[in-house]
């Protein structure tokens, strides 16, 4: 298989994902730590870059259609940078194997909470 195929494959996966609004990055950050061995924040690096295009397609996406709740969206896309950037501040001075573990627990609980409510919605349905 050749150098650049597992990569572009990542890229085109999680962009496929991130448009159905499933957690493409997740998937990113997965494949290239356990399977290109990329460093973690390396990785989390190109994640954010990956980010950042598809957001700003489906903020003018949603906007045009009119998905937008306006006040909602004026007071939380300050605070929310801010607190990305700080976090990425804050991370950037951490060793890396520290960052590891919470965000481990943060896929094991976003994975669950997915899990839990699929499964309410089918008791409800019943």
């Amino acid at each position: 298989m050749t150098e650049w195929f597992l990569p572009a494959l990542a890229g085109l996966a999680a962009g496929v994902l991130s448009a159905w609004g499933v957690g493409g990055g997740t998937l990113l950050l997965l494949c290239m730590t356990l399977l290109l061995g990329v460093e973690q924040r390396e990785a989390q690096a190109i994640n954010l870059l990956f980010f950042l295009p598809t957001a700003a397609a489906g903020l003018f996406l949603h906007s045009r259609n009119g998905y937008l709740d306006g006040p909602a969206w004026r007071w939380s896309a300050l605070p929310g940078a801010a607190a990305a950037l700080a976090a990425a501040l804050l991370a950037g001075g951490w060793d890396t194997d520290m960052l590891r573990a919470p965000f481990g627990v943060y896929l094991l609980y976003a994975g669950g909470s997915t899990l839990w409510d699929a499964w309410r919605q089918r008791r409800a349905k019943k």
